[in-house]
């Protein structure tokens, strides 16, 4: 198997149990749970955006920001989804202080909309390869 269509797979199954957690009534643990499920779903989803780029555009890129600014030179993302990516990557580097409520709550409250930018992202890319 490709590695492309591994990383893809691997981004269906983050996303899927990032959706299950989300799903959940909240609590602390619901909270915590989801932070940490976002976390590997975002490593997973940049990962994804860097082997495609390499593999079907012939760019390569080495951070997740640079990532995502390469894909909306592509067209896989617009304007928009890129500057929400930007923070979802921001967001993704403040979890190590998760330990401080205002930030936990604050990245608990944008999941919702970062899922749906990594499932689009992912999707986005699943067309691309057919």
């Amino acid at each position: 198997m490709e590695k492309l269509e591994m990383i893809l797979g691997d981004a269906r199954r983050a996303l899927a149990t990032l959706e299950e957690v989300l799903d959940e009534p909240f609590s602390l643990i619901v909270r915590d749970a989801s932070i940490q499920r976002f976390e590997y779903t975002f490593e997973v989803t940049w990962k994804l955006i860097r082997q495609y780029l390499k593999d079907r555009e012939g760019i390569v890129c080495n951070s997740p920001k640079s990532c995502f600014r390469e894909a909306f030179k592509v067209d896989l993302v617009t304007e928009e989804e890129t500057v929400k990516a930007l923070q979802m990557t921001d967001d993704r580097n403040m979890t190590t202080h998760t330990y401080r409520e205002e930030v936990a709550d604050e990245i608990y409250g944008n999941l919702p909309g970062y899922y749906d930018l990594m499932y689009n992202i992912t999707t986005g890319i699943s067309e691309r390869m057919n």
